[in-house]
């Protein structure tokens, strides 16, 4: 099973605040404890809010807002996607974070065996397209910047309704118009709140709720990892999606928050970093990943 790990953002990543050398140590540790597990898929970090925008559709009108977006404690800051044989599992994971304090949010993803077959479906359909997808993703382009796209959930996606064929078949001729373009990188769907659990981290002390959770229109029900060349090209191909998105959705309305990616980069050299520190193990795991 795989699940996402979303760290809640805080007002020091909201304001920019990088991590320090010791935290960025102790993380690099966990990442590697993972990656001896064989459970690590992928982790990223995001810029704060300021640095993103929220499209959204609805009734025929596109609305599009610049951050900063003001509900801190449900952004999104960074995340990891593992692989783990259990909920529990996934969340002793979560649990071993090396935070003092914060909180994550645990979530399964779904995975095409959760969607039944409809009669209707194509023998070249959204499935087999999907699947390709997933066994060759796009390659990352020289010159872009990497965002994160985050659907927003509703109470349709909390009760766990799955999208209709004549959906899956419009978002699936979309990402393989998006990974022919080289913009989509991967993309997920995410099931609802209630086969989740957050921790929460005060020093030692982990405290673990299980889901469902209140906050509805601040919930996530999918992600993309997405490349563009500019943050013109990002909202223009987030208009596109949440139009294709909306027809299938609760109101005929669609919300997306694209936020750009941290790369190694951003991160300037400490001069307490070791040779072989966070950074390198950091650079191998983006080697050995997507």
């Amino acid at each position: 099973m795989r699940f996402l790990i979303m760290v809640k953002a805080s007002k020091d990543s909201e304001a920019g605040v990088l991590p320090d050398e010791t935290i960025l140590s102790d993380m690099g540790r966990y990442n590697e404890q993972l990656v001896e597990a064989g459970a690590l898929l992928a982790a990223e970090g995001l810029k704060a809010s300021s640095e993103g925008v929220r499209v959204r559709y609805a009734k025929g009108k596109f609305t599009v807002v610049d951050g900063p977006f003001a509900e801190t404690k449900e952004l999104v800051a960074g995340f990891w996607l593992i692989q783990a044989k259990s909920r529990d599992d996934a969340i002793e994971w979560a649990r071993r974070v090396p935070f003092q304090d914060g909180e994550v949010e645990v979530r399964p993803l779904f995975e095409l065996e959760d969607f039944p077959v409809d009669p209707s479906e194509k023998p070249d359909g959204w499935r087999e397209k999907e699947e390709q997808f997933r066994d060759a993703p796009p390659a990352r382009r020289p010159g872009t910047t990497r965002y994160i796209g985050l659907l927003k959930a509703d109470t349709a996606t909390e009760a766990g309704v799955l999208p209709d064929e004549k959906l899956l078949a419009a978002m699936g001729a979309f990402m393989e118009e998006g990974a022919k373009a080289g913009v989509i990188l991967s993309g997920e769907g995410l099931q609802a709140s209630s086969k989740g659990a957050r921790v929460r981290y005060s020093g030692r002390q982990r405290t673990v709720i299980d889901g469902p959770f209140a906050e509805t229109k601040e919930l996530i029900a999918g992600y993309a990892i997405l490349q563009f060349t500019s943050k013109k090209e990002a909202i223009e191909w987030t208009r596109r999606f949440v139009q294709v998105d909306a027809p299938g959705r609760l109101g005929a309305e669609s919300g997306c928050e694209i936020r750009p990616i941290f790369e190694l980069e951003d991160f300037p050299v400490d001069p307490a970093e070791k040779p072989d520190g966070w950074r390198q193990l950091e650079q191998q795991l983006r080697d050995g990943g997507r």
